[in-house]
């Protein structure tokens, strides 16, 4: 008989605490880091960068930019790099030399121009 209660005060707290040890082993779970988005996400808050046109291929749909820091990437200093561009139309209004302010985000894995705008 001690057996059998001794048992039953075992799985009647069981059952009681389980939500409770559920809950907090998963608190923090689907928070984010500063900076992270998820995909598909509008940006919040993105502020363009300024860049400097290095080159313009237009066959790939492509073009080389010198630009500041790009924080809604995670890239918090300055470089030069190749993206994509949302609309191939750009790269006929961009050549070398050129300085431009540019939004970027990962678009299907490639770092990819989704804004864009000449400066003068």
């Amino acid at each position: 008989m001690k057996t059998l209660t001794a048992s039953a005060c075992i799985v009647l707290i069981a059952t009681i605490s389980a939500p409770g040890i559920a809950a907090s082993k998963h608190d923090g779970h689907g928070a984010m880091a500063p900076g992270m988005k998820m995909q598909g996400q509008a940006p919040t808050e993105v502020k363009m960068v300024e860049g400097l046109v290095k080159k313009v291929d237009t066959s790939a749909g492509k073009v080389t930019l010198a630009h500041g820091p790009l924080p809604n990437l995670g890239m918090d200093f300055s470089m030069t790099m190749v993206f994509r561009v949302k609309d191939t139309a750009w790269l006929e209004q961009m050549k070398t030399g050129d300085k431009i302010r540019f939004l970027a985000d990962n678009v299907n894995g490639a770092i990819t121009v989704v804004k864009f705008e000449p400066t003068k």
